[in-house]
This record gives C-alpha cells, structure tokens and sequence, in this order.
C-alpha cells in the first residue's frame, strides 16, 4: 500500500486539491487489493461492472460502487485473515446489528499520522496534564465499539490525571451515573488542571441543562477544553444550534467558545473530521465526500441536500473504500469559510430515519434515560 502511505505523508492535512492524484492512486490500489482478496466486494463490483483499472481520471471516483453503512451490520467482510487484525471496532447497535470493522497494521499507522496531524493543527496537543470527563462508556475487555475506543484515544491528547465515565459496566451490562460526573465538575473546577470533556452534543447539553436548572455554575480552570463528536441522532427534535450549547457551557461551565471543538466520524469510515475555528467539519486530504440525490444517487452540486457518500483509501482489511452512511448532508465550498481553509465543509442535517438501523448514540440514549427527567 505504497500509494495510501504517501497520501497520508501529506504535510497540509486540508490539502485537498494538490492532492487529486495522489488519493486517486490511493484509492485505485485500495480497491484492487479489495477485489483480490475479498470474495464478497469482487463479486458485487463484478455484477455491477465495474473493476479496479476503470478508475483513471480523478473524475472517475463518483463511478466507484459504494457500499451502504447497513450492510456492514448485517454481514462480516475481510479482505486480509483476522490474526492480522490488531483493532477491530464495532458501531454500537441493538439485537446484534452493528459493524464490526478489522483495522490492519497499516491502517492504524496512517491514522495514527492523521490523528497527530489534525489535532496538532487543532491545538489539542498538550504536556499539561488534565482531567478528562467523558460522557459515554467506560472501557471493558467485551466492549469493541468505535465511540469507546476515540473517546478513550482522545484522552491521550494530552496528559491524563483522572478519567471519569458518565456510563460504567457493572455485573454485564452498562448503567449511568450522571450525579457522579456532576460531582466530578463541581471537584475539577477547583483545581489548577484544566479539564477536558469528550461526549455527544446532545448528552452534553441535557447534562448542562440540569445543572443549569439546578443553579450549578462553575468557572473551569484556563486551558480547560469540551470536545463534542457525534451528533445528534435520535435526538434531533431537541437539537438546538450551535450558538445556544456554545452560550449554555460559557454561561455552566465558564468555557469560551473558542475551546468548544467539534468532531465527526463512523466506524465504516474512521476519518478524523475535525471542526476549525468556525465550527465547519473541512474535508481531510485523506478522504472526499460526494453529495448524492436521496432518489437517483446521482452526485448533486455543491450547496445541496443529499445522502452523504464517504471515500478513503485508509483501510485494507475491510472493504470501506466507499461507503453510503444514512446521514443528509450539505457539501459547501470551502471559500465561504472564514478560517482559510480552501477544502469544502460538510454539514451534518440529520438522518434518513431508517428504523432498523440503530446508531453509537442509541444505545447509551436508553441507558442515560434511566436517569429521571435528563432527557
């Protein structure tokens, strides 16, 4: 995978039109390695017609055959022997319906060049040590799924002195403790260590609202930090914009919006999008996003609504070259944003609303209902 290996040596991790030649190579050698090791991809790409060498012109890649999110969680597919994969990650999902996606050494390095890249360029690197809070799962030898395991490797950013879990697993099965984090803010905010949260926006704000609700405001120390991934998803009916969660942690937990940062991603496609200074998820050099019609699957004009189709050439154990998710989305020109990035932006709408598939969000959601009157 010498073509994937020198597309993520690329120095500008936005570097999206320099770069044209190089993904393309990346994602033509992806592919054929999919198609001569994984009986499953080769034979829809061969019913579809379609093979590795079509892939000639940059313009080529809206012709690549995608594979929808929904049948990674209905079926197992590996191009390389599981002994070779030293990660698998699994969505999360009810009644057995979740991915689980085998990443191989390699793929592990490249993300691991993305990770430092992006978040260098984001300012989350740090030798300071600091509290993390964490609102989702605590780690545990049964659990494999994605949002565990980047929430955890988001708490090695910078140094950590506590981690402190809002669900923990106790005799086989996950329970929440919210009171716990509330406690672990009151501590934190009279500490000299800044504190970083990591955790869905949604679950973020239903926890600030009841501290607000319950007259507990906190001024956290300089440097503290709320990371948010994951968006919204089955609640996103009490979404609320961007400036109203920004307004409510400055007004809770005395953090700037300038220390909100924002990420995006899925376990079919383990790109690190992360949001720039004015909140827009850039696309990476190490993946391109096409907008299609929800009815034709044509690829749609930048500015329009679509079903938001992921490619990269990151992975070679399991075949998510490219991958349909369920999410609506918007792809803008990346000119309109302030920050100078020229890479376009992807805006997250919300979902198609496919009943059978359950997402990261949805199961810690029945969990964090068992606390009376958070959601």
């Amino acid at each position: 995978m010498n073509e994937r290996k020198q597309l993520f040596r690329t120095e500008d991790p936005f570097d999206t039109q320099s770069t044209n030649d190089q993904f393309l190579a990346a994602v033509r050698e992806n592919c054929a390695y999919q198609y001569a090791n994984c009986k499953q991809y080769r034979t829809m790409l061969e019913k579809l017609q379609f093979t590795p060498e079509m892939l000639v012109r940059y313009a080529d890649l809206k012709k690549l055959p995608f594979l929808p999110t929904v049948l990674f969680k209905k079926h197992r597919m590996y191009s390389c022997p599981e002994w070779k994969m030293p990660i698998k990650a699994t969505s999360s999902g009810t009644k057995g319906k979740y991915s689980r996606i085998g990443m191989d050494t390699g793929s592990l390095l490249c993300g691991l060049r993305m990770v430092l890249k992006i978040a260098k360029w984001r300012g989350l690197l740090s030798f300071r040590p600091v509290h993390y809070i964490i609102l989702g799962y605590k780690p545990h030898r049964g659990n494999d799924m994605a949002v565990t395991k980047t929430a955890f490797g988001s708490t090695f950013f910078a140094p950590a002195l506590s981690r402190t879990y809002a669900l923990h697993y106790e005799n086989g099965e996950y329970k929440p403790d919210l009171e716990g984090i509330i406690e672990a803010v009151q501590k934190y905010s009279e500490s000299t260590a800044p504190v970083r949260f990591m955790g869905f926006p949604s679950y973020t704000y239903f926890l600030l609202r009841r501290m607000d609700e319950r007259g507990i405001h906190v001024t956290l120390p300089e440097q503290s930090k709320i990371m948010l991934g994951g968006g919204w998803k089955q609640f996103y009916t009490e979404k609320v914009d961007k400036k109203t969660l920004y307004a409510l942690v400055k007004k809770v937990l005395g953090v700037a919006e300038e220390n909100i940062v924002e990420f995006f991603g899925a376990a079919e496609h383990p790109i690190l999008y992360c949001d720039c200074p004015e909140h827009h998820f850039h696309v990476p050099a190490y993946s391109r996003v096409i907008i299609r019609n929800v009815h034709t699957l044509e690829p749609v004009p930048n500015g329009t609504v679509g079903l938001v189709n992921l490619i990269t050439p990151m992975v070679s154990a399991t075949p998510i070259l490219s991958v349909m998710t369920d999410d609506l989305g918007v792809l803008h020109d990346g000119e309109k944003c302030k920050c100078g990035i020229q890479s376009p932006y992807l805006e997250i709408i919300g979902r198609v609303g496919l009943r059978d598939i359950r997402t990261c969000a949805a199961g810690a959601a029945e969990l964090l209902q068992q606390t009376e009157g958070v959601l």
